[in-house]
């Protein structure tokens, strides 16, 4: 690197960035200045080469008009300068941009597994387990004891239980007086949980405690596989799903949930980054009319994609598994079962942060080892 490509960034970002201990805590790494308290018309004053606090090359800065000196790694500036590798894979990881879609077939002799004792004892067999779920969307651990309240400690080997209206946990089985259909033996379309709330959980767990009913196999469909076909077909329509908000709600004798989402959710960039699909659970759509019938048309669209029948995939849970899923890309579903019949499911749900933290300590772990 020459001096003159430390120059190139604009002059707040690189004195935004500024690692010296006058400007980040080393105990923390956080900034100890307001972006208001940098003086205006920051510029560069001079540049010369310096050792970086790792030891390696770097540029030390020299700025105008108040004389702050600045110490960057050549590193860092080759890999979180403007237009280097940073700025190409920008985003936080949870667009399609960062996923491997599928439809089932694309899943053929390779579903995402391990077992649980390997996944316990192993933090190669963990990080491989979570990479799943971010890539791909979930994972099935496989032989998880079955005891009451077991998803709880599934759920806290990656992140933290987030409760809700339905506690810390869900029992997925037959209720003499159910609030939702999943509580019946009815046949569940694929959906997303929870679309009435804000924020959604972003993951959810299924553990099988007992699945000895005729009927009740269960579903996986990837929505962002969905909605980029959707896209690229019938881009006009993906257009309205991604613009008309939604009203969603959920109500019973304790609480009452609503929340206006659009059915497919975009990041700045336009990448897909958030799947809500729950016909149960759609309220009545308030829009001119013309905006209702070009969501309608839409919407059907979309919905006879998601049921497309080689875009799930079908398998059955025994006893001892447990799925862990996106729910913010997956859509899951299931069979009816004859209720006479015993399935036992426990439920809970986490998010997708804690999960991305415990990987990136694992990777990071891993790689000082």
């Amino acid at each position: 690197m020459s001096p003159t490509a430390i120059t190139r960034p604009p002059a707040p970002w690189l004195r935004d960035n500024c690692p010296c201990t006058e400007c980040r805590d080393p105990r923390t790494g956080q900034k100890l200045f307001q972006i208001t308290e940098l003086p205006a018309g920051l510029a560069v004053g001079s540049v010369r080469e310096a050792p970086a606090a790792d030891g390696g090359p770097g540029w030390e800065v020299v700025w105008r008009p108040d004389g702050h000196r600045s110490v960057y790694a050549a590193g860092w500036l080759d890999a979180h300068g403007p237009d280097g590798p940073a700025y190409r894979r920008a985003g936080d990881g949870r667009t399609e941009a960062d996923k491997d879609l599928w439809a089932a077939a694309d899943l053929d002799g390779r579903v995402p597994e391990a077992g649980w004792d390997a996944y316990t004892s192993s933090r190669e067999v963990r990080g491989r387990a979570l990479d799943s779920v971010v890539r791909l969307g979930f994972v099935l651990l496989r032989d998880v004891p079955c005891r009451d309240r077991m998803v709880l400690d599934v759920a806290r080997t990656f992140g933290f239980v987030r409760e809700t209206n339905y506690g810390e946990l869900f029992e997925v089985r037959v209720e003499a007086d159910p609030n939702n259909l999943a509580f019946t033996g009815a046949r569940i379309t694929p959906h997303t949980d929870n679309p009435y709330r804000d924020p959604v959980p972003t993951l959810q767990l299924l553990h099988c405690l007992r699945n000895e009913a005729r009927g009740g196999d269960s579903g996986l469909v990837d929505g962002f596989h969905a909605a980029a076909l959707l896209r690229e077909r019938e881009p006009g329509a993906f257009e309205v799903l991604t613009r008309v908000p939604v009203e969603f709600a959920f109500a019973d004798a304790r609480c009452e949930l609503r929340a206006h989402r659009p059915l497919i959710g975009v990041d700045p960039l336009g990448r897909v980054r958030e799947v809500r699909f729950n016909n149960r659970s759609i309220s009545t759509l308030h829009q001119p009319a013309s905006v209702l019938e070009e969501f309608y048309a839409a919407y059907r669209l979309f919905g006879e994609l998601l049921e497309r029948p080689g875009l799930r995939l079908d398998f059955r849970l025994a006893p001892g598994d447990c799925v862990v899923f996106d729910n913010t890309r997956l859509l899951h579903a299931r069979t009816a079962f004859a209720e006479s019949g015993g399935r036992h499911l426990q439920g809970t749900y986490a998010d997708i942060d804690g999960l991305l933290s415990t990987l990136a300590v694992l990777r990071r772990d891993g790689a000082r080892a």
